[in-house]
């Protein structure tokens, strides 16, 4: 009996960290990695034209795209370099 009572103890305390793990998958790891994919076809699918919005802020048109870099006109003529990772959005799917 006593051998049972410890038993169904042991499976109440390896119960809760199990739930915490698969609760930390769905509401945190598993959304966070969505994000990341989204992001990233996103970034290798820009196009020059496309209206983005960098991280800091900064709204521009896609000017030209390098292997890593993309140069975005920001203001009548201003062109600004930066990195294809800090381009957050594409401002036609913002709104």
């Amino acid at each position: 009996m006593i051998f049972l009572q410890s038993f169904g103890s042991g499976l109440a305390q390896l119960f809760f960290p199990i739930a915490i793990v698969v609760v930390a998958y769905f509401f945190i790891l598993r959304p966070e990695q969505r994000r990341r994919k989204k992001q990233s076809d996103f970034v290798s699918n820009m196009k020059k034209g496309d209206m983005v919005v960098t991280a800091g802020g900064l709204h521009g048109k896609i000017v030209l795209i390098e292997e890593n870099t993309v140069t975005l006109d920001i203001y009548r003529g201003t062109k600004v370099k930066f990195d294809k990772n800090s381009i957050s959005f594409e401002m036609s799917s913002a709104k």
